[in-house]
């Protein structure tokens, strides 16, 4: 049950993990299957009588302890004496393991605030990655393709970059002035050490070789970074290509700043672009809103125009002509291949840009004609008695710079700061070091912040599986309660999961892993795992107890019984999960958290919940007993002194004449 709820996550990490839930829950029931009817039938095949008498029979009775006694021999005995003594000792200090157990379940706060926090894993060698080129407005397109030449013998330059595919201009959506670049690395064989790496240089007589030249992806992005410094008008983002993309989420980080003024969002948005050097951490950032597009602003004297008869219609015809063309003028035929084009005619590239040659383009006059005989009013049309008259007698051009595109959302202006994370820091964090800087500038009225693409999706995503976290922790305490017939006893099964948290999560501190989509999964198959070693101590305990035995022994047997197959299930999950953590090829630090949380979590949090589980086995024993106002059970024939008196204290009250409350 524990993975049934990340189906119902709604977002886009909901859809990208709705298979692995489903197919997580089948798997597990498959198993509970096979484990009541193939497991019984092939150790009855297989398991020899002797087997039985030599260690089947452990916690059964005396002759069990016996025999498990003697199946305590060589590495695993000085390990079981160990464990009693600890065991013995907690149980005689339960208070030590109770503080002890706060404090690391307190220890979850820091710990999380000190893992780098991000979306998905963005440090990741796939051996591929790209380049968005943005270069001043008004860049032509041949010199457009120039620079992208240039910058293309660069990048191919860098070591470990095998190829380097260009383009310029884009599709419809991008301008004339951006281009775009796919570089693909050598294989990572060739240039990250591996065992296939070592394997192959051994056999040609060369094992060194496996350890020279070595170059990560990262290394490779950072080369080309320094590289393209030299081209210093012309902006460059390079990244890691995105697994998938989810509307903005291609970028490591996509800040949104939104309000009403042009003008004021794009000083708000390159000071915000400025700032991100000193604060560390943030690379290739760039703004979507730029007042850098050039333009002539046609300022018309509307009086003089009006005196001349020449209407506004007609001024923006000509400046159409001149500056953007007309390719209806006329037709021309190519006899040879029998096709048509389209004649355009406006002024050559050296002449749209100059203001005093548009100036002196002529624009038509309109001429008045009366209707004669009929008293109608006189009427002013386009007449070949007309006349031109100049531009720069009717109009002003100012020189002027505007965006080249202008971004909307929730009904409002927006300029978007788009940047890449540098290996070392979290998404997190960044965005949070962003919005103290927006904060700094003291925005008016009217303007807010926002984050998008990634970001957005990481906080989704958080906030979903804290529900996942608190759905799984009641679906498993529904099926423990009906499974123990008790309230009591899935509560200390339970508190095994807050207690391997703060150990997962100072796993991936101490590895350099992030918290993202994958490692929260991860923590996910932690819950499921670290509950079954205490469903295996308790269960054990509670069948001891029902044999006759006292608490105190039930407690040391059951736990140096169950000792044996915890530690078997846990070495073997973490023999399991070993070559996900230290694998190697492209995309490895993906999959590498989820190992990470689970062999840390489970193998560090062994340690303690191997003793605070019988401690508060015991405590929620006592506890029950105090609210039921019955005796509670004796650890070892004697009650804890703060305890007895207490008890002893209710007994004289409802002993001076009072009836005492008999529970229902």
């Amino acid at each position: 049950m524990i993975f049934v709820p990340v189906s119902f996550m709604s977002s886009i990490s909901g859809r990208f993990l709705y298979q692995f839930g489903l197919t997580a829950a089948a798997s597990v029931m498959v198993s509970l299957l096979v484990s009541f009817t193939l497991t019984p039938m092939m150790s009855a095949r297989f398991l020899r009588t002797e087997d039985a008498h030599a260690g089947g029979g452990e916690g059964h009775g005396g002759h069990g302890a016996d025999a498990g006694a003697r199946s305590r021999t060589g590495f695993y005995a000085w390990l079981d004496r160990g464990y009693a003594w600890t065991l013995a000792l907690s149980m005689r200090f339960r208070f030590v393991i109770v503080v002890l157990s706060i404090a690391v379940i307190a220890s979850s706060v820091p710990l999380y605030r000190l893992v780098k926090q991000e979306y998905v894993p963005s440090d990741v060698d796939e051996g591929e990655f790209e380049m968005i080129v943005i270069a001043p407005e008004g860049m032509s397109l041949a010199a457009m393709d120039e620079a992208m030449q240039a910058m293309a013998r660069e990048v191919k330059a860098t070591p470990g970059v095998r190829y380097v595919l260009a383009q310029s201009g884009g599709n419809f959506l991008n301008r004339v002035n951006q281009g775009y670049a796919y570089v693909r690395m050598t294989p990572y064989d060739d240039r990250v050490w591996s065992l296939s790496r070592l394997l192959r240089s051994t056999l040609r007589g060369e094992p060194m070789a496996a350890f020279r030249g070595n170059i990560s992806q990262r290394d490779v992005i950072q080369q080309v970074r320094q590289r393209l410094r030299k081209f210093r008008d012309i902006r460059v983002t390079v990244r890691n290509i995105p697994g998938f993309n989810i509307g903005g989420g291609s970028f490591d980080i996509d800040f949104v700043i939104r309000g009403p003024d042009l003008v004021a969002l794009a000083d708000y948005g390159e000071r915000l672009r400025r700032s991100t050097p000193e604060l560390g951490g943030i690379v290739d950032a760039d703004t979507t809103l730029r007042l850098d597009r050039p333009e002539w602003r046609v300022e018309i004297d509307r009086e003089r125009a009006a005196d001349l008869r020449v209407e506004t219609e007609q001024i923006a015809t000509a400046l159409r002509l001149g500056v953007g063309g007309d390719d209806e003028v006329s037709r021309f035929h190519d006899p040879v291949v029998n096709e048509d084009y389209d004649v355009t005619v406006r002024l050559t590239a050296d002449y749209r840009g100059r203001a005093d040659v548009i100036s002196r383009l002529y624009v038509a006059r309109s001429a008045v004609t009366t209707a004669t005989g009929t008293g109608a009013q006189p009427q002013i049309g386009l007449a070949p008695g007309g006349g031109l008259v100049r531009l720069d007698n009717l109009v002003k051009l100012v020189p002027s710079v505007t965006p080249s595109r202008i971004d909307r959302s929730e009904r409002q202006r927006e300029v978007r700061l788009r940047a890449s994370i540098v290996p070392g820091f979290g998404q997190a964090d960044r965005i949070q070091a962003l919005r103290e800087e927006v904060a700094k500038m003291n925005l008016p009225a009217g303007y807010t912040t926002a984050v998008s693409g990634r970001a957005r999706e990481l906080e989704k995503t958080f906030t979903e599986f804290l529900w996942v976290f608190l759905l799984s922790v009641i679906f498993m305490y529904m099926i423990l309660a009906s499974q123990f017939e008790s309230v009591i006893h899935p509560l200390t099964i339970l508190l095994s999961l807050p207690l391997s948290v703060p150990f997962a999560l100072f796993s991936l501190w101490y590895t350099g892993n992030t918290l993202n989509l994958y490692s929260a999964l991860g923590i996910l198959v932690l819950f499921g795992v670290v509950k079954k070693n205490a469903i295996l101590q308790i269960d054990h305990m509670n069948n001891l107890r029902a044999e006759g035995m006292e608490r105190l022994a039930a407690i040391m047997q059951g736990n140096r019984d169950r000792l044996r197959p915890i530690l078997m299930t846990t070495l073997a999950l973490v023999a399991g999960m070993l070559p996900l953590a230290v694998g190697t090829g492209p995309g490895a630090e993906e999959r590498r958290a989820i190992a990470v949380v689970v062999i840390g979590g489970q193998m560090l949090s062994l340690l303690l919940t191997l003793l605070v589980t019988p401690v508060a086995y015991s405590i929620f024993e006592d506890m029950a007993a105090v609210l039921q106002w019955g005796r509670p059970s004796l650890v070892g024939g004697h009650m804890t002194g703060r305890l007895r008196k207490r008890i002893q204290r209710l007994e004289r009250l409802w002993g001076n004449g009072r009836k005492p409350i008999t529970p229902a």
